[in-house]
């Protein structure tokens, strides 16, 4: 029969659960105010008449239960004397209510749990928590499940503002405290609070203490004493037989048991101790546990007020007559003038600050002391401190107020109702797999009923059951080991670990139930079954159950979980445990540090003599860290998996951005390719987080022609937990690369493994090679030619020109780029002179691309009329050619200076965003360059066809073809330099080693081509050359001839003479050439009286008035 309690007796610890059917028949005839209703319809109600204390809910129990009936019918109303607090621990599985929306499956458990362990019974069920950021279709499916159920007491859900605790850092965890010493020399010492007390109906005194481990008789901690009364209140300590310290409370002279206690262990130690009138409540706290409470006085009244409050002794007389000293420390002493709750105590344990107003705080100017009593510092451990942990009280869902949801916070020890949230095809998944092996268990789940003698697999309660089903498990999996599991077995092993990490260690009956071996025994068990979940024969049959299951990281989870719980009982006896199995090695070591650590590296099994071990380990100097913060005890778990790594199909590629992105190799994806090691480091029993090395082998063979590039990384189960997390490189380093393992480092403790980064090989070393000499053979041709280039603009008379001027300027842009490209690899050695070089080199780069757009701004005012001045166009392009690189790079270098430049080389880092401060702009001008092309030709062939049909229009049309190709050729071939189309080959570099080396050819050797096209066979630079020839041959008949006059004869020779003919112009020159000369023309005669193939340069100048031509010959003498 199911049950619920009323509201008041759940306010008041009454545990109770659901069930359902009529109750507005209860509901009429029950004459209580709303908080004594019900809280969920039911068929039956179990009322807890000792825990309930309001008045009107007593007077209904009194009437409904005093002879063990009620005043409603038998099935509407069940009353019980037993708690039914004891009732929710029961390991029968609790019903449940289920709704489906769309996307999710909400499912109330029929059972009160406090907060933890409703996120264990959720995370058995592969579901969670609901959060309180819900989006709208959450909510209205959470509370029309509540509707649906009638279920108006408070559920719990999970604070979406508050991070997963984790473990911290060392310095954040110590708090430094004034405290007070308390020498064993004397028992004279004492301390005095100098406040004046008042009355109170209400009182917590909070303090910290460390007791003197060589004393072990009774002390009093603290005595309050007024005026009328001396024993009013006051705690007291005495050491039992087995060295614990009891504490018990004095209350208006009536001497509580001996019953809490705390370890004589020389640590300090949080105690904390209520009192209320009402009822005359009592509790005292040790560490942020309640461990004594009671009720009853020698009289119902509040405390007097004007007592004196005296620290280390018993004040037999108001303010004096001391005895029963306390030997020890004592710090952070707080008084409040109300009972603190269970989440407040604990959340002053943790150090956080208490929500209440405090009436006394620890401060020494407020205390006097005795001489002896001395001052002292106190490092204490305080894990609430920058942590975010739940000691503030866990958040619940207490209803709707217009539509809306109103939240809570509640102790978080507190028993509630909760609701289970998941994904519906999970859910829908999961509950055909259960209804599968209910109906038609396997032959493993066959094994596990017959040896636990049940009819249904259970979540486990206690350690003891968990321990009974493992041992069940392992018998079962010996005896089934032919068959193998099936995926709805590998279902409900896979509940059973996560259930059994998630039971606490508290709930076994006896302190005989945690000795070392029968601990050691579940654990073996746990590891055994976890092995063989994880065995890589089940690859195929994780994707089986992958809708259902996150993966096998949540095997590893919970194989955490139970070890750091376990932890403290492996090491009862022994301070090494190793527990191995073909696929898991575990190992569990502890040291006081005050003896020097000694503990080796952890390693994998040794199944390969050749083969490298997968070790892990914490640096020496970490280890000295915690002890200089005051840890005593150090505790690693360290665990080994070998395989994890086939449970990762390749298919499924991991999101990891890629290492290598020069182009030199294509990325194909990212693989798990070594096994996962972990390391879990506690200081005296608390998570704390350090630092780690490891190494790790290389266990994935590529296929010929792809590369692997290790990095290093550990799951993170916060990063998508929808998912139950995934992998994640934060924090973590490569220190070395070797060719079969791979040393790293990590700033914090979790499971780590390589990941490996899969590329296909672009070229061999040789080809690599090669292109490298290629490289700086075309660099150092390149600019020979380019300097060739810029000597003859200068030294031949080049006809100063607008297109000139932009040759000049891109050749000297180009010839400095070239230049530091050939001298960086030297200069990687230093890193000031590497990141100059870098910053130079993108700056004439940047200038040499901007000239290349200066060079197809300038071609296309050519081809199409722009209607600007020459001048003010130069300025233009100056202030593109020169001013925007200056801009370009100086932006980049203020924004990203830190990350500039590439690691391994004189170049710009191309693992962020920077390189788009070169490869933006450079894909912008290739773009406009290629419009300006584009356009060239399509004048040009149009200028081609009119020509063709001018002069020849009947000629072959093989000819104009000829023609038409040529005309598309020639702008192409000449303009291809200077607009720098070339680099458009540089997009197509990773498709082949063969794209590389005509990309090389074309920029390497771009100077010596830009030398062929623009001097060599430029008609500007020849006719120049040719000019200046002509000038030297004219000096030289002037100084070795005597002059003659040529008079016309009949005799004379026959002379034929003329001007020179017309030298073709190029599209490129023809622009530039003026008007002939009206002052002189230049003739070249041949005549027959000199030799043979002599030639005589004539000048023709018009004569003042007429028309009459003088000529005047030279003709060589003596020749």
């Amino acid at each position: 029969m199911r049950a619920v309690s009323l509201a008041c007796c759940i306010m008041h610890g009454a545990q109770g659960s659901l069930a359902s059917g009529v109750w507005r028949e209860a509901q009429e005839q029950a004459t209580l105010s709303d908080m004594c209703l019900p809280t969920a319809p039911l068929d039956s109600w179990t009322i807890d008449a000792s825990n309930c204390q309001q008045p009107k809910c007593l007077s209904f129990l009194k009437q409904t239960c005093s002879s063990g009936k009620s005043s409603f019918s038998p099935s509407h109303v069940v009353c019980e004397t037993e708690p039914t607090a004891d009732r929710a621990g029961e390991s029968q599985e609790p019903a449940s209510l289920v709704h489906l929306t769309s996307q999710w499956a909400f499912q109330l458990i029929n059972m009160s749990l406090p907060f933890s362990r409703a996120q264990s019974v959720c995370r058995g069920h592969f579901s969670t928590l609901p959060s309180s950021d819900q989006e709208e279709e959450e909510l209205r499916g959470l509370r029309q499940l509540l509707l649906q159920t009638g279920v108006i007491s408070p559920v719990w859900i999970q604070d979406s503002t508050k991070a997963p605790s984790k473990p911290q850092a060392l310095s954040k965890q110590y708090v430094k405290f004034s405290a007070l010493n308390f020498p064993k020399e004397t028992r004279d010492g004492f301390a005095r609070i100098n406040i004046s007390f008042p009355g109170l109906s209400s009182i917590s005194v909070c303090v910290r203490v460390q007791w003197d481990p060589q004393w072990s008789e009774v002390s009093t901690i603290f005595s309050y004493a007024a005026p009328v009364f001396t024993n009013e209140f006051q705690l007291r300590s005495q050491v039992d037989s087995q060295g614990r310290i009891l504490l018990a409370l004095i209350i208006h002279g009536k001497h509580m048991p001996y019953k809490a206690s705390f370890p004589n262990d020389g640590n300090w130690h949080h105690i904390c101790v209520t009192w209320t009138q009402a009822g005359e409540q009592w509790t005292i706290y040790v560490d942020g546990e309640r461990k004594d409470a009671g009720s009853g006085a020698e009289s119902s009244r509040d405390i007097h007020g004007d007592g004196i409050f005296i620290l280390g002794q018993d004040q037999d007389s108001f303010g004096g007559n001391f005895t029963e000293p306390f030997f020890g420390n004592i710090t952070d002493l707080n008084v409040w003038n109300t009972s603190l709750e269970a989440r407040h105590v604990r959340a002053l344990y943790g150090c956080s600050p208490g929500s209440h107003e405090v009436f006394f705080s620890w401060n020494l100017e407020l205390l006097s002391r005795h001489e002896v009593v001395r001052e002292m510092d106190a490092l204490l451990f305080c894990p609430a401190k920058d942590q975010q942990m739940e000691l503030q009280g866990c958040r619940t869902l207490q209803g709707w107020t217009n539509q809306q949801p109103v939240f809570s916070l509640m102790d978080c020890s507190e028993p509630l109702l909760f609701i289970c949230r998941s994904n519906k095809e999970r859910f829908l998944k999961l509950k055909k797999i259960t209804d599968v092996r209910d109906s038609q268990p396997t032959a493993f789940l066959s094994h596990i009923l017959t040896h636990s003698n049940k009819t249904q697999v259970s979540a486990p309660s206690s350690l003891v059951e968990a321990s009974v089903q493992l041992d069940s498990c392992v018998q079962a999996l010996e005896q089934t080991e032919e068959e193998g599991l099936q995926p709805v077995d590998m279902v409900s092993l896979i509940q059973l670990l996560s259930q059994t990490a998630d039971v606490p260690p508290e709930t076994d009956p006896t302190p005989a139930n945690h000795s070392e071996g029968r601990v050691q025994k579940l654990s073996q068990d746990f590891i055994s079954v976890a092995d063989s979940v994880i065995s890589q024969d089940n690859a195929h049959k994780w994707q089986a159950i992958k809708e259902v299951v996150n993966g096998p990281m949540d095997v590893v989870k919970s194989i955490d979980r139970l070890v750091t719980s376990l932890s403290s009982h492996l090491m009862a006896e022994n301070p090494h445990v190793t527990i191995q199995s073909p696929n898991i090695k575990l190992e569990v070591q502890q040291q006081i540090l005050d003896q020097g650590w000694t503990g080796p590296n952890f390693c994998g099994p040794d199944s390969d003599p050749n083969a490298v071990l997968d070790c892990i380990s914490v640096p020496q100097h970490n280890i000295q860290d915690l002890h200089n913060n005051g840890f005593q005890t150090l505790t690693l778990v360290n665990t080994w998996y070998g395989s994890l790594r086939p449970l990762f199909p390749p298919e499924e590629n991991i999101s990891i951005v890629p290492t290598v992105t020069d182009g030199s190799q294509r990325y194909l994806g990212t693989v798990l390719g070594s096994s996962v090691i972990s390391t879990t480091v506690l200081g005296d029993e608390q998570p704390v987080s350090t630092a780690v090395r490891f190494h790790l082998h290389h266990r994935t063979q590529g296929p010929s022609g792809t590369v692997y590039d290790p990095v290093c990384a550990f799951w993170d189960f916060d990063l998508a937990p929808e998912s139950g997390g995934w992998w994640n490189t934060k924090g973590c380093e490569v220190v070395s690369k070797h060719y079969s393992y791979t040393d790293c480092f990590c700033n914090h403790t979790t499971n780590f493994a390589l990941l490996l980064q899969v590329y296909e090989v672009q070229w061999s070393p040789e080809n690599q090679r090669a292109l490298e000499v290629l490289t700086f053979i075309g660099c150092g041709v390149s600019l020979c030619g380019l300097l060739f280039t810029f000597v003859l603009f200068i030294a031949v008379g080049v006809p100063k020109s607008d297109r000139t001027t932009v040759h000049k300027n891109l050749i000297v842009a180009l010839a400095v780029a070239q230049l530091l490209l050939m001298c960086s690899d030297k200069a990687s050695a230093n890193e000031v002179v590497c990141f100059l070089v870098t910053a130079l080199l993108h700056l004439f780069y940047m200038a040499s691309f901007s000239w290349m757009l200066v060079e197809g701004l300038l071609l296309w005012s050519k081809v199409v009329s722009v209607n600007i001045s020459e001048d003010r166009r130069m300025k233009v392009y100056y202030v593109i050619g020169w001013g925007l690189p200056v801009l370009i790079v100086g932006v980049t270098l203020a924004v990203s200076v830190d990350e500039y430049k590439a690691e391994e080389h004189c170049w710009l880092n191309v693992k962020n965003d920077t390189i788009w401060a070169f490869v933006g702009p450079v894909v912008f001008v290739l773009a406009v360059n290629s419009v300006v092309l584009c356009r060239v030709v399509m004048v040009t062939v149009s200028s081609a066809r009119r020509r063709t049909k001018m002069l020849s229009p009947s000629s072959a049309t093989k000819m104009q073809t000829f023609d038409l190709t040529w005309a598309v050729t020639r702008p192409v071939l000449i303009l291809l330099p200077v607009l720098g189309l070339t680099w458009l080959c540089g997009v197509l570099v990773h498709l082949s080693v063969v794209v590389a080396y005509v990309f090389i050819a074309l920029n390497a050797f771009q100077g010596l081509y830009i030398f062929l096209v623009y001097a060599v066979y430029n008609s500007e630079v020849r006719n120049a050359i040719k000019r200046i020839k002509e000038k030297r041959k004219a000096l030289s008949f002037t100084n070795c001839s005597q002059p003659s006059s040529f008079l016309p004869s009949q005799r004379a020779p026959v002379t034929s003479w003329g001007r020179y003919p017309p030298i073709p112009s190029s599209p490129e020159t023809s622009e530039a050439s003026g008007p002939p000369s009206s002052a002189s023309t230049s003739l070249v005669i041949k005549n027959e009286s000199f030799r043979n193939e002599s030639f005589v340069s004539f000048s023709i100048r018009p004569s003042s008035g007429n028309q009459v031509v003088q000529l005047t010959g030279f003709k060589p003498s003596g020749c």
